[in-house]
């Protein structure tokens, strides 16, 4: 009769390869966080630089920016008094929402340039550092 070694792993083994993955995620997780946020933040300046650029299109077409009323929209839609509107002057059919899902605040004339166009971050108002910075597009 043959006597089978019985194989596997203690609770207590368990437990340490538990603890250690618990450890490596706490040092490695706020370090993934960071460069997450910080991932919006680039991914948003590119956004207004598409924007800028699709409204400088709109601007060649017709010799002026989009009112404030009309918004961002009057890139994707002719608005009423827009007789040589040439778009649409995005690819897509919507205005993108910023990373952090809020719409994008435009004005025209602006007060830093012909307008201003900017997200408020994460925190979606006004200030603020890191992650909650404002991304505009006159700097």
């Amino acid at each position: 009769m043959k006597k089978y070694a019985q194989t596997g792993f203690t609770l207590l083994e368990l437990l340490v390869v538990l603890g250690i993955i618990a450890m490596l995620a706490g040092i490695v997780g706020p370090q993934v966080m960071k460069h997450m946020g910080e991932s919006k933040t680039k991914a948003a300046k590119v956004q207004i630089e598409d924007l800028a650029a699709s409204l400088d299109m709109y601007k060649l077409d017709l010799g002026r920016y989009p009112t404030s009323e009309q918004g961002l929209n009057a890139l994707i839609q002719a608005p009423d008094d827009a007789k040589r509107w040439n778009g649409p002057y995005l690819r897509k059919s919507k205005i993108p929402l910023d990373p952090w899902q809020q719409e994008y605040h435009y004005a025209a004339p602006g007060t830093h340039g012909k307008f201003d166009l900017f997200s408020w971050g994460a925190d979606a108002k006004e200030g603020g550092e890191g992650e909650d910075q404002d991304i505009t597009s006159w700097e």
